[in-house]
This record gives C-alpha cells, sequence and structure tokens, in this order.
C-alpha cells in the first residue's frame, strides 16, 4: 500500500520531534547505594534496632511466637518528613505500651504505584513539583527519615517499587512489601529473594492470592539475575532465597478477601514448616473499598479469626496519619499538617483506639497457646 504522508507533513513530524529530544533534561547521575549509606549512615544501635525488629517479625511469622500480631500503621505515603516523625513519636510511645501483644512497625512508603498519572512518591518529586527538585533529594531526604525512626527505636516498613532504588534503603529497614501491581514482575521477586528482611507478597490486583502465592514460592527459593551493586554497577548477583516471604491479602476488583474461608485457604496453601503463620491482611484498599472508615471493621473480623483459634494469621496493616481523610494538593491552599494527600487514612486517634483494642483482646488469655 502506498504512503501519501505529504513531503512537508513528514518534516514537520520530524522536526516536532527533534524539538522535543532538545527539549528533554539530560540524564542526572545518582551517587551509588555505598556513598548514600555512607554520608547518611545507620548508628550502631540504629542498626541493631533493624535487626531486632526484623528478628522479631521473622519469629511471628515462622511460630515461634504465636501470641503477638504484627501491626504495620502509617500514612498511605509518607509526604511531610516533619509529620512523619510527629506520627512516629507517637506510634513508638504505643508500642512499648503494647509490645507483649503487639509489635507495631511503622508504615515509611516513599514511592507510590500509578495506574495512570499522579504523585510518585517522596523519592520522585520531595517538593510536590513535577519531579522538578535535584535528583538525590527524595532519597536523601528518605534515608534520612528512616535513620531518625531507627535511632528512635521504631521499626519502619516500606513497598519496593524500584528495584533500583531498593540498595538505597533496605539496610534501615525492618519489612518490606512486593505491591499488587509488581507481585508477579521476575525482577521484584528476585530482589526479595536476596533481601533479609521479611517480604510480604500483595495478591493482585483483581483478589486472587494466587499471583502472591506464586511469588512467595519464587521469592523463597536461590536465583541468579541481573542487578547493581553497592557501587551502583550493573552485576551478576546470586540470593539464597528469601524464607519469610509471605501473603498479604488486600483484597482486589473481585471485593475484599479479608473473610474467613479466604483467610483459610491461603493459610493453607502457604504455609510450610518453617513459616506457620504466613498471612497479613491489609485493612485497607480493596478490603476496605477504599473507604477508610472500614478498616477498624476489617481489622475486628480479623482479630476474631486469630482468636478463635486461625493461628495462621501474623498481622494486618492500617493506613493510618495524624488527621483523618484525605487532602486535594491546589496552588495557593495550604495544607493540613498530618493529613494524607494520596488514600484517605484513618486518625491517630482513631489507631491508638483500635490498636489498644487488639491488644486488651489478645491480652484476655482466650486465644494463649
Amino acid at each position: 500500500m502506498k504512503c501519501d504522508i505529504a513531503p512537508n507533513a513528514a518534516e514537520e513530524r520530524s522536526s516536532a520531534v527533534e524539538a522535543k529530544r532538545l527539549a528533554t533534561p539530560p540524564p542526572v547521575e545518582l551517587v551509588s547505594p555505598s556513598r548514600l549509606r555512607r554520608d547518611i549512615p545507620l548508628s550502631e544501635a540504629a542498626r541493631a534496632q533493624v535487626e531486632r525488629t526484623r528478628s522479631q517479625i521473622a519469629n511471628i511469622l515462622s511460630g515461634r511466637d504465636r501470641d503477638r500480631l504484627l501491626v504495620v500503621s502509617g500514612p498511605c505515603s509518607i509526604d511531610d518528613v516533619d509529620a512523619a516523625v510527629v506520627y512516629a513519636e507517637k506510634l513508638g510511645k504505643l508500642a512499648e505500651e503494647v509490645s507483649d501483644r503487639v509489635l507495631l512497625v511503622m508504615r515509611c512508603y516513599f514511592e507510590k504505584p500509578r495506574s495512570v498519572l499522579g504523585w510518585k512518591g517522596l523519592i520522585y518529586d520531595p517538593l510536590m513539583g513535577a519531579e522538578r527538585g535535584p535528583a538525590m533529594d527524595g532519597l536523601s531526604m528518605a534515608r534520612r527519615l528512616l535513620t531518625h525512626l531507627a535511632d528512635s527505636g521504631v521499626g519502619c516498613a516500606t513497598e519496593f517499587l524500584n528495584p533500583m532504588l531498593a540498595p538505597y534503603l533496605e539496610d534501615a529497614i525492618s519489612y518490606g512489601s512486593i505491591g499488587s501491581r509488581t507481585v508477579e514482575s521476575q525482577l521484584h521477586r528476585e530482589m526479595a529473594s536476596s533481601m533479609t528482611m521479611p517480604i510480604g507478597m500483595k495478591n493482585g490486583m483483581d483478589g486472587d492470592p494466587k499471583s502472591a502465592l506464586n511469588a512467595v514460592l519464587s521469592a523463597a527459593q536461590p536465583h541468579s539475575y541481573f542487578g547493581v551493586s553497592d557501587r551502583g554497577m550493573p552485576c551478576w548477583l546470586q540470593s539464597s532465597g528469601n524464607p519469610a516471604t509471605h501473603v498479604i491479602l488486600r483484597g482486589g476488583s473481585s471485593g475484599p478477601n479479608f473473610h474467613q474461608s479466604c483467610v483459610n485457604q491461603t493459610v493453607e496453601a502457604a504455609r510450610r514448616p518453617d513459616l506457620q503463620r504466613p498471612v497479613v491482611v491489609d485493612c485497607s484498599h480493596g478490603n476496605s473499598a477504599k473507604d477508610h472508615r472500614r478498616q477498624e471493621g476489617v481489622a475486628q473480623a480479623v482479630a476474631q479469626q486469630f482468636a478463635a483459634g486461625q493461628g495462621g494469621i501474623a498481622g494486618l496493616m492500617l493506613e493510618s496519619n495524624l488527621v483523618e481523610g484525605q487532602q486535594g494538593l491546589r496552588d495557593g491552599v495550604a495544607r493540613v499538617f498530618g493529613k494524607s494527600i494520596t488514600d484517605s487514612c484513618i486518625g491517630w486517634n482513631d489507631t491508638e483506639r483500635i490498636v489498644r483494642l487488639l491488644a486488651s483482646n489478645l491480652g484476655e488469655g482466650g486465644r494463649r497457646r
């Protein structure tokens, strides 16, 4: 078939492409992970805190600790480090109060997966300005926050979205997750297999746990794969497998999946001799139908299953902030301190009440084994 594009139209298109290429900013080289770790180091106390929290979570997952629930609570995303520090101070005090029944870890999510477009997280856009800040600003801010929280005794959890960025932060993280959009990615499964922290695999966007179950099996095994070294160089890596990978049920387009039948089926499918409590339930997202007020009901239902004898439940996740709800970003409009700019969250008062209620129910003695 003859193409009848006029010569002048082709020339105009070529000129437009060239103009766009010339207008694209040049690449910005990053410092290596080892350099950032050296510039913003973990103290010995902080390093010990990270290892201690990892070990405690692993004990819950393995079944060596059968009496406590892991609760990962914090903002949908970290957009204001000052608000995150205030939240962490409150969480740390609450964690001490309930430590014999609940292991509290703070949700510190710096990357946000987008279905189409939207703010991609502190690492990409720390100034909330369409990624206009210097390339290392977001990574430096995230690492400074993590080292500060570890020094203060707070364990941190995050979702690893871009495998290239993981080496910059992973030594300061006690609990990791792989999200619904990336749980079927071989790259993410390989990355998880090399990590020394517990990693939760979220079910797919449709709510079916099968992709998470497959990811758990894959990441628990050794892998040889291409990655990035601590010096920031492309390299060939070999992992020994991660025995603390497990399933996170977060619901999906097909509806919630925190109900007893789904939890029971997932526990049986994921349980191994060294992984007796292989399920964490996310009370938000598809399980709450994106209504933050429903998180409490989900948490209560999960706690009731645990108290009734479903010992395969390791914990739950809450999207929580200082202030309830969600706020948009509008030029000239002041932001509310401690209020989410992404998904709606429960406020601190509700968070404190839910965690205390969980601890109280667990402490009544009926569920001790």
